[in-house]
């Protein structure tokens, strides 16, 4: 499986990159919490921190300062990859974030990715999309993203509701 997303920001890439290293801390203004459970990282953005959010367990396996992470999927997720969020420079004043996942889900993986699972981190990542986009240029240059009905559906279901407060404890489902 692969899931490649990006969006383009009126924004400087090194302005951005900042951003992204505020990934997982007090102050993160990119992770969509509490919509969603916060990303939880136990050493932040350093290789080896282990950490994740919800039920995906991961650990930074890569970091380039102001342009790259690289998540590696722990085995109980049941997918042998990764994920990244990329910077790149764009032109002057214009950058790409890029969320990419690629992998093999295994097990029951297999069937919760392709109906539940894709959907609602394609969601997870456009409202961080907008987050970025807010946080880089003040405005939000299109539409929000909406969930569709699919994912609103997926998150009454499983009793995802959005929560009070920003939780920074490390906790293992």
């Amino acid at each position: 499986m692969q899931n490649i997303q990006h969006r383009l920001i009126d924004a400087p890439a090194d302005g951005l990159g900042a951003l992204l290293d505020r990934v997982a801390t007090g102050d993160d203004p990119l992770w969509p919490a509490p919509a969603w459970p916060p990303l939880i990282l136990d050493a932040g953005l350093a290789p080896g921190s282990r950490g994740g959010h919800g039920p995906i367990r991961y650990s930074v396996t890569e970091y380039e300062y102001g342009r790259r992470v690289r998540f590696s999927f722990d085995r109980e997720t049941g997918i042998d990859g990764y994920h990244e969020f990329l910077v790149t420079a764009e032109g002057p004043g214009r950058c790409r974030l890029t969320h990419t996942i690629d992998g093999a889900p295994r097990g029951r993986m297999r069937l919760l990715w392709p109906l539940a699972i894709r959907w609602l981190h394609e969601a997870l990542v456009h409202d961080l999309f907008d987050n970025a986009e807010r946080a880089a240029t003040g405005r939000l240059g299109g539409r929000p993203a909406r969930w569709s009905p699919w994912v609103r559906l997926l998150r009454r279901t499983l009793g995802a509701r959005p929560r009070r407060g920003r939780d920074t404890s490390l906790r293992r489902p």
